[in-house]
């Protein structure tokens, strides 16, 4: 596949209209944006740009299209339910594609997560669940309890309460002062022994009775599909349980058959007092997020508050809860879950596999469609790279012949380098294989750059 096709004289793109007029998110603006690709289409796994090269949508779109490119059959719900209720809001009114995608949440949720509250976003999510965990509290008796513990490293969000509970410096520093009131604890990669020791520290440090709630993803995302080591997760649900902390599960990334379950923590064996979706919730094809609570969260504000003081006018959109339905009816029907799990083994089969060849990978870790190969940043010799090498080499060529390769994935540093790879839930072991052949090709050039091959 001549994946240059289109491209102009020195390997330029021909800027189309209007790339003076949109800012791009985290996009750096030493960056040439007239060279980036414009995706104009997409069909399963694959996804072309503007100049017509096609490529394997390794990352799917953000974590987020489970059921890949193209499905008619989420452009015909949302077709269907703009023409019977385009809009209306949950603010004192009701509408039937909120109320049954609340029931279906419900069936598919663990444990007594039973009641849903919808917003439009990941960040929004984690945003809601810092207010419900404060209001809980307050509804419950401890109005002291507000305190918020993260994990350092970890991505949480860019609104101001979820960038607070965000334990990524750089990405809060040009927004200080943030919110009052949150912590920030070593993660698993960091500390694998003492991960969970260091919540309860963290906890005791609070006082145990300002600490409303600790906050983690089930597999976190910024640093690499960092998977937790056995038995961390019931550690952390016994201490939030013995003080009176409500553990949140933020499943933006993980929900919705990323991990081969439907919230992604099912793989721990452990039922948290809340969990945060959006992204594969609706594919991608229309915004929506949301937190599901347990019956002790639900019940205790019912009984104690007047309300939620919290609202989102586009929260649980009708065509939006439509389109989620039917995505939850196609991940079902077409068992995308097994598939996750039956292809599991192949893709961190095929990622190791693949690295044995290289001496710059450094490791390969994750799960289900969720994986990460983080690389040295050195030359073979040992000498490290920094500066501007640091950023020719890794955010060049690893960047430049991966998208050559015809892989649109992630590198990322927000901790070690790492190439991180997310593909739809419907990619099979051809889309997975190939996956890995691209990497080994990056990687070898690469290689050859910094003397590791002749």
């Amino acid at each position: 596949m001549d994946v240059m096709r289109g491209l102009g004289e020195g390997g330029s793109r021909t800027p189309l209209p209007g790339v003076e007029n949109l800012m791009l998110h985290f996009t750096p603006f030493s960056e040439d944006w007239g060279k980036l690709p414009v995706i104009v289409s997409g069909e399963g796994c694959y996804v072309t740009d503007a100049e017509g090269n096609r490529y394997i949508d390794g990352l799917a779109g953000l974590f987020t299209t489970q059921v890949g490119h193209g499905r008619s059959e989420l452009a015909e719900a949302a077709s269907r339910q703009m023409r019977e209720l385009g809009f209306f809001p949950n603010w004192s009114f009701q509408h039937p594609r909120s109320l049954e995608l609340a029931a279906r949440l419900a069936e598919l949720a663990p444990g007594d997560l039973s009641t849903s509250f919808f917003v439009s976003s990941g960040s929004e999510a984690v945003e809601t669940v810092i207010k419900l965990a404060r209001q809980y509290h307050k509804a419950n008796g401890e109005p002291t309890r507000y305190k918020v513990i993260s994990r350092r490293i970890a991505y949480h969000g860019t609104t101001l309460g979820a960038l607070s509970v965000t334990g990524l410096p750089a990405f809060k520093g040009p927004f200080e002062p943030l919110l009052q009131g949150f912590m920030h604890v070593p993660n698993t990669q960091q500390d694998p022994e003492g991960a969970a020791d260091a919540i309860e520290e963290a906890i005791e440090f609070g006082p145990p009775e300002t600490v409303a709630a600790v906050v983690l993803e089930p597999v976190q995302n910024a640093g690499g599909c960092l998977v937790p080591p056995e038995g961390y997760w019931q550690r952390v649900r016994e201490i939030c349980d013995r003080y009176g902390v409500l553990l949140v599960s933020d499943a933006v990334i993980c929900a919705f058959g990323r991990l081969g379950e439907w919230f992604g923590i099912e793989r721990f064996g452990v039922v948290p007092d809340m969990t945060s979706f959006a992204k594969g919730i609706t594919s991608g094809y229309l915004p929506m997020g949301g937190v599901v609570v347990s019956e002790k969260v639900r019940d205790t504000l019912r009984k104690n508050a007047p309300m939620f003081f919290h609202g989102s006018t586009f929260g649980g959109h009708p065509v939006s809860a439509a389109v989620a339905l039917e995505n939850i009816n196609i991940i079902e029907r077409e068992r995308l879950l097994e598939n996750v799990h039956n292809l599991e083994g192949h893709f961190q089969s095929e990622l190791r596999r693949m690295a044995e060849g290289h001496p710059i990978v450094k490791d390969v870790r994750g799960m289900g469609f969720f994986w990460a190969v983080e690389v040295r940043p050195e030359r073979a010799d040992g000498t490290p790279l920094a500066g501007d090498e640091y950023e020719r080499y890794f955010k060049g060529v690893v960047s430049r012949k991966l998208l050559e390769g015809g892989l649109i994935c992630r590198f990322d540093d927000k901790d070690e380098p790492v190439i991180q790879y997310s593909p739809a839930l419907v990619a099979d072991r051809e889309v997975i294989s190939r996956i890995a052949e691209i990497t080994d090709e990056a990687l070898t050039e690469l290689e050859r750059e910094l003397g590791y091959r002749s």
